[in-house]
């Protein structure tokens, strides 16, 4: 640590010239997408951006999010149940200001990147300086952070981290990434198909079948900003029906991503009649493709089974633009499995500022935790 620091900014203007070299590894750490953030966050979102340095020379690049969760109508709105009620109450006078380091809008490791090899024990460090200035910037606001959390480590990572100062902390899992790591024989959707057993491909020739009358094409900016209150009102449906939120995406943010992202940044709309009853959205990040918001009609969804053809296209894009694995995130795990996707264990660390309030995170946070049931899938022969 003696010649490792670090410099925490607030916009992007003031982000050293190297910082995307240092993160060309990570889309989700690039200025384009920092600038998405920056011109279209969530309203109750606040971002700081953290440069690390070896000496003069940055070496590293990271990201911490600040949510009032004060200012959300609903943390959402599917499940009405007394331990929904209790889970909502404790967030709203225990939680609600809570400090990220890394991203909560998305899943998968993209908090931090290195261009060169950095022990963990450093990296905890670092992160904890970071966490401790930006609440100390709050405080001077009197803002208190409640809630403090490292968020998204994959398993070799988070027992690294484990041997360091966060060691002291709660680690938790919740809902695991589904990634599918493509298979390098699979050129084509006939290729991806060919390999499903029976069963499971009569339910992608039943679900394709229901498509008919549905077309599938990619927005341009211009046709992304015309269609703006459309996307956001398809985007809100799904998003308030999920069982929990801590944000909920800006109006202009997909044509901000657009605007900033160019080609690396893809909306595909589902148009029945001429009108778009849904849509769903990619990042090419490297070798990886991640999938990210979407939103549809839910009547539309159910005639259609619009949300099962979106896997499949998602699918056969990556596959067909050679990509090595798609990020498919949380949610919906089951029908994920049943295109091929795996569950990945994903840890955080987790620490509330009140002393008494951490003493017995370890056994609340499991009682906030909605109960997980699903039965994963192997679709392959």
């Amino acid at each position: 640590m003696e010649t490792t620091t670090y410099q925490i900014y607030a916009t992007i203007a003031q982000l050293p010239n190297s910082w995307d070299d240092v993160a060309r590894d990570n889309a989700f750490l690039q200025t384009p997408y920092l600038k998405v953030l920056e011109e279209s966050a969530p309203t109750n979102m606040h971002c700081f951006y953290i440069g690390i340095f070896e000496k003069e020379t940055l070496i590293g690049v990271s990201l911490a999010q600040y949510l009032d969760l004060n200012k959300l109508e609903s943390f959402g709105e599917r499940d009405q149940c007394v331990k929904t009620f209790i889970r909502n109450f404790i967030f709203k006078n225990f939680a609600s200001h809570a400090l990220f380091l890394g991203n909560n809008m998305i899943t998968g490791q993209n908090g931090y990147t290195f261009n060169k090899t950095i022990d963990s024990i450093t990296i905890a460090e670092i992160m904890s300086q970071c966490a401790d200035e930006i609440i100390t910037y709050f405080k001077r606001q009197n803002i208190k952070i409640h809630i403090v959390s490292f968020k998204d480590f994959y398993p070799e990572s988070a027992s690294e981290l484990k041997k360091s100062s966060f060691a002291s902390l709660y680690e938790f899992n919740t809902q695991p990434n589904m990634i599918f790591n493509l298979n390098e024989n699979w050129n084509s959707l006939e290729d991806y198909v060919a390999s499903f057993t029976k069963k499971y491909r009569d339910q992608y020739k039943r679900a394709h079948k229901k498509l008919e009358g549905i077309v599938t094409r990619e927005l341009s900016l211009d046709e992304i900003i015309s269609q703006e209150n459309r996307i956001n009102e398809l985007y809100f449906h799904v998003a308030k029906n999920a069982p929990f939120n801590t944000f909920f995406l800006a109006k202009n943010h997909f044509s901000s991503f657009k605007k900033q992202c160019g080609q690396k940044f893809i909306l595909a709309g589902y148009y029945l009649d001429n009108e778009l009853v849904g849509f769903h959205t990619l990042l090419l990040n490297g070798e990886t493709l991640e999938t990210y918001f979407l939103g549809y009609d839910v009547q539309i969804q159910k005639e259609k089974m619009l949300y099962l053809n979106m896997l499949y296209n998602m699918t056969q894009y990556g596959i067909e633009k050679h990509f090595k694995k798609i990020i498919f995130g949380r949610t919906a795990l089951e029908i994920k499995s049943s295109i091929g996707a795996k569950p990945i264990i994903m840890s955080g660390f987790i620490y509330h500022t009140n002393k008494w309030i951490n003493k017995i995170l370890p056994k609340l946070f499991p009682k906030l935790e909605p109960t997980l049931v699903w039965q994963q899938r192997h679709p392959f022969k």
